[in-house]
């Protein structure tokens, strides 16, 4: 069941990543949805779970951009494993926390994939400051929509119709 989960998160988060893709091109606006994606799965299963869905997600995405392919894939392998490790290690359950820990993982996985290049390329080609923080913020709001999401929907379709307001009945 573990399986499908991941699995069925990381296609969602590459739908919606090829969906958003028009409005992020251009380099006005910079989110990531996979790495949310694989946050959540890491924060919800556990780091054995945050490395598959790491691997899967980066080396698709990676497939899709047309770049070399490996880069993403072992950045989003790395940090879905310590988000993994983070996530059991504390409890980490309020909107707050979890947003941080998206905002560390975006940090974490533009340097790692800085460095990555730039190992390859032998140069270091520095960081654009401004687009990462841009991206930060974006996936940490992403994050606190997903996660809030995730949260409240299933209580509100538990209640059902049978508990709605009553406004207009009369009781007798």
């Amino acid at each position: 069941m573990k399986a499908f989960g991941v699995i069925g998160v990381i296609v969602g988060s590459v739908a919606l990543q090829m969906a958003f893709a028009r409005f992020t091109v251009g380099g006005r606006w910079s989110i990531d949805l996979v790495l949310v994606a694989v946050a959540f799965i890491a924060l919800k299963w556990g780091p054995g779970a945050g490395v598959i869905g790491g691997t899967i997600g980066g080396l698709t995405q990676d497939a899709l951009s047309g770049g070399t392919i490996g880069v993403g894939g072992l950045a989003k392998t790395i940090v879905g494993f310590f988000v993994g490790v983070i996530g059991s290690q504390f409890i980490v359950t309020r909107p707050a926390p979890r947003m941080l820990i998206v905002a560390g993982a975006t940090l974490v996985n533009r340097l790692l994939v800085q460095a990555i290049v730039s190992a390859i390329a032998l140069s270091w080609a520095g960081v654009r400051w401004p687009v990462m923080l841009t991206e930060t913020a974006l996936n940490a709001l992403s994050a606190f929509v997903l996660f809030q999401s995730i949260d409240t929907v299933p209580a509100l379709l538990r209640r059902g119709p049978s508990r709605r307001s009553s406004f207009g009945k009369r009781k007798w």
